[in-house]
């Protein structure tokens, strides 16, 4: 007790950064729909989850996931009739960073898509992993 008296501000300190490690933990910066490289890698062998890149036509051309769809997030609303197929298989979308994707699922799940997922860092995360990335259009 004569330690904690001591060193209040040390205490404190632990305290405050413990209580954000377990609210980091629980509440996941990306949402609980975000899913990490290795998460999407093991969807795509496991369950056929479909790839989304929702960035702009030049960005998908330049570089992207092998067999991810291109549609841009501008034009998910008159362009969902495409995914439809999909609606009960897992989707991962995926932007440059991540955030994008974040809000593009918020808008495919009030569309009736059950099983979507962020992919976490986006494509700078599949290149940061080592993961392959396709040049040119989708055939």
């Amino acid at each position: 007790m004569e330690f904690i008296q001591q060193n209040l501000l040390l205490v404190a300190v632990a305290v405050v950064s413990g209580a954000l490690l377990l609210v980091l933990t629980v509440y996941r910066p990306g949402g609980s729909r975000s899913v990490t490289t290795a998460q999407a890698t093991m969807l795509i062998n496991r369950e056929n989850a479909q790839l989304l890149d929702i960035r702009e036509a030049s960005d998908y051309v330049a570089g992207h996931p092998a067999d991810a769809r291109n549609i841009p997030v501008g034009s998910l609303g008159e362009r969902v009739d495409e995914l439809a197929p999909f609606k009960d298989t897992p989707v991962i979308l995926i932007c440059q960073s991540g955030a994008r994707s974040s809000a593009a699922c918020s808008k495919l799940a009030k569309l009736g898509f059950s099983k979507l997922h962020s992919l976490e860092g986006g494509v700078a995360a599949w290149i940061d992993a080592g993961l392959p990335l396709k040049k040119g259009s989708r055939k």
